[in-house]
């Protein structure tokens, strides 16, 4: 079997309550560098439940996924995403909608989708460029399945941008150890929120903890099996 795999967990820590949130993950990488991830979500505080199944190639960039989303007990949406080097391709389904096809032409291939698990979020650093002298970049065409904060709509395929800020090196401890870290500042599309702090470590540029002011939350790796 050539594939590696790793799995974990991200628990969601609110700054006053305590865990409102936890998110499990599995991770497979091909030979070339192709990743898979399947997540799953629980965020207590929206009262919501999401399934994800991401894929992207060896470049980082997405090819393809899945988001199913329950809020409150009842089903929210469902919808499949085709990223090409044109743009975004979109089927989904929502009990409001019913179905909607979207196809998008960015132009280009969409450089990150954010489809709300955190694990996503620290892949998103991969598109910063360390080869060029900007601390701060802009990364374009982003892509996202929700523009709210926790995901809680659609899915359906929206398109930005996003800027990220290169802080520097960290040596930081979550539950689940202690990791060497690049930290990040992941700037949303409104400029008067905060950052996402992010700090991600090694080759598979693994979460190990956010910081955001914006939701009063930390999420922490909290298991990690490599």
């Amino acid at each position: 079997m050539q594939h590696r795999k790793y799995s974990g967990r991200i628990d969601y820590i609110d700054f006053k309550r305590g865990c409102l949130g936890q998110e499990w993950f599995t991770v497979t990488v091909q030979p070339d560098g192709a990743r898979t991830l399947r997540a799953f979500c629980e965020v207590a505080k929206s009262d919501l439940v999401r399934d994800v199944t991401l894929s992207l190639d060896g470049q980082w960039l997405p090819t393809d996924c899945f988001v199913r989303l329950v809020k409150g007990g009842k089903f929210l949406g469902s919808g499949w995403f085709r990223f090409t080097d044109r743009g975004i391709e979109c089927e989904s389904y929502t009990p409001d909608a019913g179905r909607v096809s979207q196809v998008i032409d960015t132009g280009q291939r969409v450089r990150i989708f954010a489809c709300h698990p955190l694990m996503t979020d620290g892949w998103q650093t991969r598109q910063f460029d360390h080869g060029r002298p900007e601390k701060t970049q802009i990364v374009r065409p982003w892509a996202h399945p929700s523009p709210l904060p926790d995901g809680s709509t659609g899915p359906m395929a929206g398109i930005g941008q996003k800027t990220i800020e290169y802080v520097g090196e960290e040596e930081i401890e979550v539950p689940a150890g202690r990791f060497r870290c690049r930290r990040y500042n992941l700037h949303v599309s409104n400029p008067a929120n905060p950052p996402m702090i992010t700090w991600v470590h090694g080759e598979d540029s693994q979460l190990i903890k956010m910081h955001w002011a914006l939701r009063e939350f930390d999420y922490v790796l909290a298991a990690y099996d490599r």
